[in-house]
């Protein structure tokens, strides 16, 4: 089977060209599960199936390291978007994608190479209702609310953005133990989907640092979803502008929040690492 490497901001996944390659959808936990094993495998955050859309140009279905399916990656979409240009599967740089039965309009802009650089994307409106994002909460929005986790009371503030969020607001990153306490919220009985959970500091109103334990993978070094999530709850919060320069452990994303229109914009590289090829197991 053929791949492509490729990361947004350090967030990586492996790329597999699905009008070219059929994987029967019982066989693909499993292999997600070998490809993106560091050690034994390609090595990945997940892996993404580009494959003909239905109601878009394109379809992104994508997978988490532990095999189970996600329905949205910022960078991952970003990467798709690089993909389908740069491997000649669209001559458009105004593209549609839909991940999970959701659409997403993409602009891409090109470098001096004639390659996609970067790529903006319209994430479309938040989701800020608890049971739609879906968290357990007794109010209908949650906005600075208290959470115990591990025997300690945190604050934080849900939004979905195809997918679940959960933004805590922190002093200090650098030696925060995300390790022990990521999986904790991911577990947590007040998220019946699970959730990614991001871990946020404020530089100023244009700026803020951010970790994420994103569930089903652990630490990554970036969420384009999550970097959008935590815009919102920024300025929910009053803590920032509507737009923001989110530092990440991979680099940096530009989210903003159109208010008037109620949708959120992010802006973002995108990277080819390598192509490969490898052998399938029959066991697969």
């Amino acid at each position: 089977m053929k791949f492509t490497k490729m990361h947004g901001c350090g967030n990586d996944y492996i790329y597999v060209n699905g009008f070219a390659e059929q994987i029967a959808a019982d066989r693909k936990p499993a292999l997600v599960r070998r490809l993106s094993d560091r050690h034994f495998g390609i090595g990945g955050d997940g892996v993404i199936f580009i494959n003909p859309g239905k109601r878009a140009s394109f379809e992104m279905e994508m997978y988490n390291a532990d095999g189970t399916r996600a329905q949205m990656c910022g960078n991952g979409i970003r990467c798709v978007a690089k993909y389908v240009y740069d491997y000649g599967l669209t001559d458009q740089t105004s593209i549609t994608i839909e991940s999970f039965g959701q659409v997403k309009y993409l602009c891409l802009t090109l470098g001096a190479d004639g390659k996609v650089s970067t790529v903006r994307v319209n994430m479309g409106a938040p989701i800020l209702t608890a049971s739609e994002i879906p968290v357990v909460s007794g109010n209908e929005q949650v906005v600075d609310e208290d959470i115990e986790v591990d025997g300690q009371h945190y604050k934080m503030t849900c939004v979905s953005m195809g997918n679940p969020h959960a933004i805590v607001f922190l002093k200090h990153l650098s030696d925060f133990e995300i390790e022990k306490i990521g999986p904790r919220f991911e577990h947590h009985t007040r998220f019946p989907e699970r959730v990614n959970t991001e871990f946020v500091r404020v530089i100023d109103r244009n700026t803020v640092q951010m970790r994420v334990w994103e569930r089903g993978t652990g630490e990554t070094l970036a969420c384009g979803t999550g970097c959008c999530a935590t815009v919102v709850a920024c300025v929910l919060n009053g803590l920032t502008d509507t737009k923001v320069t989110v530092k990440v452990l991979g680099g940096e994303l530009l989210c903003e929040w159109d208010q008037t229109e109620n949708l959120v914009y992010m802006t973002g590289p995108a990277e080819i690492v390598f192509d490969g090829e490898i052998a399938l197991q029959e066991e697969m």
